[in-house]
């Protein structure tokens, strides 16, 4: 089973009736994948599929109930929950200053990466360098157990999330949390301290042949310029192989940061604002010579989705892997009068050649659900190497 990584996988939000997948790698909650950062919002996405009127209802709800005396983030919650939208979401003040902290690329957390195994095991895939994990001994391969004496096996992987982050998510830099690990037949405990760490959303691995690839984890800020600095770091004659498996996306603007590090500037998505279409451009003076393969899953979402279309419509990529999640909206931010955050669906993006992602996905060019690498090196070593 694909990883998950612990200390950024979001829990699943309470609040509203959104499915808050989330970013595999960073974001507290997937409803805002797909998102702009403060300065984007001044320019809002929007699309006829989401009429003003439901974000006039949800705000309206809110204020009716401040007036009552009544909680108007639980008012925005109903009225969310009427609308039908699955990515709309409620969060409180707390909750939403999280998920910024998180497009920043910032948590609280002990700084493990994990997956459950097929028996339910829940397997420890990476160490975090420098983050209280680390300093505790725990190494990839060890099993973890418990956390705080609760027993972890067969449990969802946001629920240890959950419980490694604390009651309600919101356990702060310094607290404990006592894992329960084990290692071969060994077994211990471990008391660790939660810690304000950083993410890496970008990661540059040499492989054998030649070839470099680039792991994208999500779209926080800074994404697109590390893309491109790895572009431009590969050595000489290199193939690249980019990958998005599990990215559940993030800042729209970093994903066209991104994209135009394959291109020569050119279409990237369009969109609609109140019905009038737009659209988004990479910058010139990419590099369009490497051969590349991206790799995608269906944890491949969002933002990531809007990278992948790009590349494969603009004939940049070969696409590898299987079909991605297919979320092709975006959500926007509305304050309410209490200071919680109701982050509504505004609109839908296409690829350059018009494909709709939202509830379609994106299929690859070449099916894979095993050895997706070793297809993706036997795709690159026909496509020969940068001239």
């Amino acid at each position: 089973m694909s990883g998950h990584d612990l200390f950024c996988q979001p829990r699943r939000i309470r609040h509203g009736a959104a499915l808050t997948l989330v970013f595999a790698s960073v974001l507290i909650a997937g409803a805002a994948t797909g998102s702009f950062d403060e300065a984007d919002r001044k320019t809002p996405f929007a699309g006829p599929a989401v009429p003003a009127a439901h974000r006039d209802d949800v705000t309206e709800a809110a204020t009716e109930a401040m007036a009552d005396g009544k909680s108007p983030m639980e008012a925005a919650e109903r009225a969310v929950s009427r609308s039908g939208d699955r990515w709309s979401a409620v969060y409180s003040q707390g909750e939403y200053q999280e998920l910024e902290e998180a497009l920043d690329g910032q948590y609280t957390g002990v700084g493990l990466s994990a997956r459950r195994e097929g028996d339910g095991r829940i397997e420890v895939t990476r160490v975090q360098p420098g983050s209280p994990a680390a300093a505790a001994g725990i190494r990839e391969g060890d099993r973890l157990r418990s956390i705080d004496g609760e027993d972890v096996d067969g449990r969802p992987v946001t629920e240890v999330v959950s419980l490694l982050r604390g009651d309600a998510g919101d356990a702060a830099a310094g607290t404990r949390v006592r894992l329960g690990l084990q290692r071969g037949t060994h077994r211990w405990s471990e008391v660790v301290r939660r810690a304000r760490l950083s993410t890496d959303s970008v990661t540059v691995q040499r492989l054998t042949g030649g070839i470099t690839m680039i792991r994208i984890a999500a779209f926080t800020k800074g994404t697109g310029d590390r893309v491109r600095s790895a572009v431009e770091g590969a050595t000489r004659g290199a193939r690249i192989v980019l990958d998005l498996r599990g990215n559940s996306g993030g800042l729209v603007t970093e994903a066209v940061t991104a994209a135009s590090a394959f291109l020569d500037g050119g279409l990237v998505a369009t969109y609609d604002v109140n019905g009038d279409p737009r659209a988004l451009h990479a910058d010139p003076g990419g590099d369009t010579t490497r051969p590349l393969v991206a790799l995608v899953d269906g944890g491949t979402m969002s933002a990531a989705e809007l990278l992948t279309g790009a590349l494969q419509d603009r004939g940049r990529a070969i696409v590898v892997g299987t079909r991605t999640f297919g979320k092709g909206s975006i959500q926007m931010p509305s304050r309410l009068p209490d200071g919680s955050v109701a982050e509504l669906t505004v609109g839908h993006y296409r690829t350059p050649s018009g494909h709709i992602v939202d509830g379609r996905g994106i299929t690859p060019d070449l099916e894979a659900d095993d050895r997706v690498l070793e297809r993706a090196e036997t795709v690159l070593s026909g496509l020969g190497d940068a001239s």
